[in-house]
């Protein structure tokens, strides 16, 4: 890539330009699972200043919606703590998974980027760089893809909670955020090691879905996490040709 482009600005790498285009596909699925968000914000009661602070801060729709009834019936703070940070586990694993890919950066770059992280933009960016090491295209692209996945959440979630009146949960909108979701992991189902992962993934969330506090979904990553290593450990590698220097 040549100098020029690297000295652009993040917003005019092309890069960035791509970044967001990839999240436009799955865009409309997060609206609807965001407008499912602010409508059961609103009508659990929540004072409508609390919820869009909470949206703005909390930035995950399933910790929000885990966490809701137990602030609306004044549980301890500890508690609400406590099932936020169990649904939201998942997130260790996406850090740790992006580390070798943003570890180089200030202390403060790497926090935005976190609270930036959600599990679509997570899979596009793992999709578009698969290799896990450091590459100048790789910040640009994550923060196009943030452009289009951070609106795409908190627009329709504070359309959910002026609206609510007029939107019934009964629709289902937070359904098209799972399809847009799996058509990502299907495009990402490129070979035998991932296949097995998902499928133990799918299996560990069925055969857990009884645990509290959805640790069912922090049960069904860590099994593909380690099913995917231990493929990975046992699966041979091709044996490298050795060069000829005479």
């Amino acid at each position: 890539m040549s100098e020029e482009v690297l000295r652009r600005p993040i917003w005019r790498h092309p890069e960035f330009a791509r970044g967001s285009r990839d999240m436009v596909g799955v865009s409309l699925g997060i609206a609807a699972w965001g407008l499912v968000t602010g409508v059961a914000m609103a009508k659990s009661g929540m004072p409508l200043p609390l919820s869009i602070l909470m949206s703005l801060l909390v930035f995950a729709g399933s910790a929000q919606l885990a966490a809701l009834p137990l602030i609306v019936s004044g549980a301890p703070i500890w508690m609400v703590w406590a099932i936020a940070l169990c649904v939201n586990l998942r997130f260790v694993i996406f850090s740790a998974q992006w580390r070798p890919y943003f570890a180089h950066l200030p202390r403060w770059q790497r926090m935005l980027h976190g609270y930036f992280t959600a599990d679509l933009n997570y899979v596009v960016f793992m999709s578009r760089f698969p290799e896990p090491r450091p590459s100048p295209e790789q910040r640009p692209y994550f923060w196009g893809g943030v452009a289009t996945n951070w609106p795409s959440w908190q627009f329709p979630t504070l359309a959910g909670l002026l609206l609510a009146d007029s939107i019934p949960t009964e629709w289902g909108f937070g359904f098209a955020g799972i399809l847009a979701l799996l058509g990502l992991m299907y495009s990402l189902l490129t070979d035998r090691a991932s296949w097995v992962a998902a499928g133990v993934a799918c299996a560990a969330a069925v055969a857990t879905v009884a645990l509290p506090l959805k640790l069912n979904v922090v049960v069904a990553i860590a099994a593909a996490v380690a099913i995917g290593l231990l493929m990975d450990h046992v699966t041979p590698t091709e044996a490298k040709p050795v060069e000829d220097n005479t």
